[in-house]
């Protein structure tokens, strides 16, 4: 049985719109809302459940976007109301945390906080446990921010890389030398034969004043009127709800990856095994999933194969797919979209046809 600590709070990240699992994952319902490996459970629920192990309910926070609000209120109602952070406009990760930084130093200034994605998988719950626990009690005595890596297994293009530099006192903690979003291939290859880089996670841990601190200098004036407000205890969540609507579009656009990696201030990174997948798009859901037969990964799917080898395949459940002679491609389908492509390095290639779509047919098909 985990202990609770009542300091501990988690902001969950579910206001991207999900669109490298298109055409699954679509504009009006995008991947977090979905039960997309039909367990019962969609990826948000999914994220919850693991953070709610560690965390209490009460302190957990969801961001999220007007439209999707909706989704959040029906699929964790266990949630308190004022714990769906719903933000007016989309914006990238930074400002959603920011926000969300906010809210919690109001509420404790003691708290240290966890940031994690709502589209991830875990396979080793146990380990990635005793990760957290380990990073807020180091965070609760360190003016630090940290975050998780994962030893990378590909190249894979479509992750950010992390540059270890020294040792923290910690055996497994160093501090962050360099980070690189999304890089070539090949430059790709070249991090992991060096054996310095990690696979960013996502996942942040730090105590929430020193978030804040560190958030301030990214966006110098983003919140600052409500912030400076020598009543800041006293502003009524109300205030603070208005205060968002009107100004929230002056924020940057920019990922928390960019705004706290990418700045100068010091981060540590915490080497992790835990199992961790990312399940945002196709290439990195067939490379983490169990293969079938001839290494196809079928999702829920009813599916007849025959000379084809290493796809993925999503079909609605009302559908029989018979496909013969394919090898390393993507065939997913819902609703009025069927889209069969290569494998490779799917994020670009959706993104793409996704791009092209919208500019040929409109956003009905997106």
């Amino acid at each position: 049985m985990i202990t609770k600590n009542d300091n501990d709070y988690c902001v969950i990240l579910a206001g991207g719109r999900g669109r490298r699992l298109w055409p699954c994952s679509r504009i009006k319902k995008p991947k977090q809302f979905i039960d997309f490996f039909s367990t019962g459970r969609t990826l948000l629920q999914d994220t919850f459940d693991r953070v709610s192990k560690l965390i209490p309910t009460e302190n957990i926070y969801v961001c999220t976007n007007h439209e999707y609000a909706h989704y959040v209120v029906k699929q964790l109602p266990e949630l308190p109301p004022e714990n769906i952070l719903s933000e007016p406009i989309h914006r990238n990760t930074a400002p959603s945390v920011a926000w969300a930084t906010y809210r919690i130093v109001r509420k404790n200034e003691n708290a240290r906080m966890l940031v994690v994605p709502s589209d991830q998988a875990v396979f080793k719950e146990d380990v990635f446990q005793e990760n957290i626990k380990a990073g807020l009690e180091l965070v609760s005595k360190r003016e630090i921010i940290l975050t998780l890596g994962v030893k990378p297994t590909r190249p894979e293009p479509g992750y950010g890389y992390i540059q270890c530099g020294d040792y923290l006192e910690h055996d497994g903690i160093y501090e962050v030398k360099s980070f690189t979003e999304k890089p070539d291939r090949e430059f790709a290859q070249m991090f992991i034969n060096s054996g310095e880089f990690l696979w960013n996670s996502g996942m942040y841990l730090s105590n929430v004043k020193h978030m804040r601190k560190c958030l301030q200098q990214v966006f110098p004036v983003v919140l600052r009127k409500l912030e400076d407000r020598e009543e800041i205890n006293h502003v009524s969540l109300e205030e603070e709800i208005i205060f968002i609507e009107e100004n929230f579009s002056t924020y940057p656009n920019i990922s928390i990856d960019e705004g706290l990696l990418e700045h100068e201030q010091p981060v540590f990174v915490m080497k992790g095994d835990f199992g961790w997948a990312d399940l945002g798009m196709w290439h990195s859901i067939y490379e983490n999933l169990k293969k079938g037969d001839d290494d196809n990964v079928i999702i829920s799917s009813q599916v007849i194969l025959d000379d084809s080898k290493n796809n993925i395949i999503k079909l609605p459940k009302d559908k029989l797919g018979i496909i013969n002679g394919l090898d390393g491609y993507i065939v997913a389908e819902e609703g009025n979209v069927l889209l069969i492509c290569k494998k490779g390095d799917s994020s670009a290639l959706v993104r793409k046809f996704v791009n092209e779509t919208q500019l040929q047919y409109g956003e009905e098909y997106l």
